[in-house]
């Protein structure tokens, strides 16, 4: 399920995920999100990731188009995306992969650092 963050900083856009990502939550949530932060020119997220129980099916091809929007579409509008999660091998993977993410990209291995990641995205 992916849903959105209240009480955010100005200009950040903020998502919350946990246990198995559907098509759904794609199309519903987290793509209109993105497509708002980029549409401001300085893509902003806060991403807390609280568990994580892989992709239905439908949502590997989401998944895929988003990742690729990403990198082609949108990439010069990236700013900052922080990812706040305790799921360990998320977090390395963000970490080995962060040098082809577009902008900076940080991660916060506790959930309790979701303010101080919200203030990083924010600067």
């Amino acid at each position: 399920m992916i849903g959105r963050l209240d009480e955010m900083p100005d200009g950040v856009v903020g998502l919350r995920a946990s246990g198995k990502l559907t098509k759904q939550d794609y199309t519903d949530v987290l793509e209109p999100a993105l497509k708002e932060a980029t549409a401001s020119g300085e893509a902003r997220v806060v991403f807390l990731l609280e568990t994580f129980d892989g992709l239905e099916a439908g949502a590997l091809l989401e998944d895929l188009k988003t990742g690729l929007r990403t990198q082609f579409s949108d990439r010069k509008a990236w700013r900052r995306l922080a990812v706040v999660t305790d799921v360990d091998w998320v977090e390395k993977a963000m970490e080995l992969f962060a040098w082809a993410m577009p902008g900076e990209l940080k991660v916060f291995d506790d959930l309790d650092e979701l303010e101080e990641a919200k203030s990083w995205a924010a600067g």
